[in-house]
């Protein structure tokens, strides 16, 4: 693979795991700078009652001036009807609909069972469909390779659950190891068995760094053909079910990884490190994580967006 597409989550997924609360101008600025360098694929916000995630209160005000950009593919999550009308109605081009494999995590994340969530699933492709916009519909398979909360998720259950996604009519599929329990040799297994039901659907993948091994995970996914990876600027995020998290996948490091492979983004790391501060200077005691943020690129490094 010489091209792959990285999803900055950092203004969905890494900020409403926080106790900070972004203003709407740095939330701006972010997307601003991200844009520059070079990130055309962004998950901005997430479509929740302020009173339970008041970090997401301005989501359609961030979505709005993140599709001022030209190019910028903007995705945002949407956990049950009224958020999906909400989504439907910003105008985003991407919503993604957590629907978790593990009963335990579905029951604590959206409080329903994995059942009833493929059933809320069906019903915003419906609604997408009445509305006539051509919204992509993405299945965020959650837990999919193990839960806090339940241990041990089956993969003959992701299977199961996988095809019922699909029937309810989803474009897209993304696995997400959202406790960071997933290993190199079981996401290698997962995707193959998974690529067997969803074929051109399984399309991304979501990788926390919980143990370290987000990046490892990663390169297994796209030697497995996946053509979308996850990342969030400085590792922030992470799931609450999930003791000890150190966060999502950190983009300036993946950017580095790929780079080292051959493999083009589209994105300046260098560029890339300035919008990291930008995000340090706006989330002041929050920690951020990254390797190549701490040590810096090395002298001779490859310079391939």
């Amino acid at each position: 693979m010489n091209t792959l597409v990285l999803n900055e989550v950092g203004m969905r997924d890494g900020l409403q795991s926080l106790r900070s609360i972004m203003p709407t101008a740095a939330k701006r600025k972010w997307i601003d700078t991200a844009y520059e360098a070079g990130v055309r694929y962004m998950e901005v916000a997430s479509f929740v009652p302020a009173k339970l995630l008041p970090q997401m209160a301005d989501a359609a005000e961030v979505v709005a001036h993140a599709l001022t950009f030209p190019g910028l593919t903007v995705t945002v999550l949407a956990p049950n009807l009224r958020g999906a009308q909400d989504a439907l109605a910003s105008g985003a081009h991407r919503i993604m609909v957590p629907v978790s494999v593990s009963a335990a995590h579905s029951q604590a994340n959206v409080r329903c069972t994995p059942e009833h969530m493929v059933e809320t699933f069906a019903r915003m492709c419906e609604l997408r469909d009445q509305a006539g916009h051509p919204v992509t519909m993405i299945a965020g398979m959650s837990t999919a390779f193990g839960c806090t909360l339940q241990g041990h998720v089956p993969l003959d259950d992701l299977l199961a659950l996988t095809s019922k996604v699909l029937l309810a009519g989803c474009d897209a599929v993304s696995l997400a190891d959202t406790t960071g329990y997933a290993t190199p040799g079981q996401v290698a297994q997962t995707l193959q068995a998974v690529r067997a039901i969803a074929g051109d659907k399984l399309q991304s993948a979501h990788f926390h760094d919980t143990r370290g091994l987000a990046l490892a995970n990663a390169l297994v996914a796209v030697q497995h053909g996946i053509a979308e990876l996850d990342a969030s600027l400085g590792g922030i995020g992470g799931c609450p079910f999930a003791p000890g998290v150190s966060g999502n996948a950190v983009t300036e490091d993946l950017v580095f990884m790929l780079q080292g492979m051959g493999v083009r983004t589209g994105i300046d790391i260098e560029r890339l490190l300035v919008c990291r501060a930008v995000v340090q200077s706006a989330l002041p005691g929050e920690q951020l994580y990254g390797h190549i943020a701490r040590a810096g690129l090395p002298r001779q490094v490859q310079r391939l967006a």
